[in-house]
């Protein structure tokens, strides 16, 4: 499944976590650098990713206000390094593919 990281996150995080996903984009490779939140979640939704992979509560009103796809995966760790980002994402990669899967979930909430 498509996996689109925002923009709150760093496009280096792409390189730690392609190996679990079947596609990992980052908003710089689809040049919405300077896009909102909204502008971000129709270009997920146009381009056929599964999900917005954020660190921002936006994305959630967005969801409520128009829907899935895409879906959420919304990283509640706060300020951390993008290393530490892509432990917390690995260590629940299985859970992340489960919710990925679901046709009920459409936001998943990872603390860390």
């Amino acid at each position: 499944m498509k996996i689109l990281v925002d923009q709150n996150i760093s496009y280096r995080l792409v390189q730690h976590i392609a190996g679990v996903f079947s596609e990992v984009a980052h908003i710089k490779s689809l040049d919405l650098i300077d896009a909102n939140d909204y502008q971000i979640f129709l270009a997920a939704r146009q381009h056929g990713y599964a999900a917005v992979l954020t660190q921002d509560e936006d994305f959630y009103s967005l969801l409520l206000e128009h829907g899935t796809p895409p879906k959420i995966i919304w990283l509640r760790t706060g300020n951390c390094s993008t290393a530490f980002l892509a432990e917390v994402i690995l260590r629940n990669v299985d859970l992340i593919h489960l919710f990925l899967q679901d046709d009920i979930q459409d936001c998943l909430e990872i603390y860390n």
